[in-house]
């Protein structure tokens, strides 16, 4: 059985805060955060996925 694919996708929202969307095992998840930056909306996002994965190893 196949993997499905995670990400972090990062995007500017309207009211000039950053934000995140998280894709986990093929569900989106919506938009999360209003970050002063673009740095800090894929810190926290790239944290959020790694605390979902767990500590697997490969």
């Amino acid at each position: 059985m196949t993997q499905a694919n995670s990400s972090v996708t990062v995007a500017k929202q309207r009211d000039g805060n950053w934000s995140f969307t998280l894709t986990f095992r093929g569900v989106t998840h919506p938009a999360s955060g209003k970050f002063a930056s673009q740095l800090q909306a894929q810190a926290a996002g790239m944290a959020t996925l790694k605390a979902l994965e767990g500590n697997r190893q490969a």
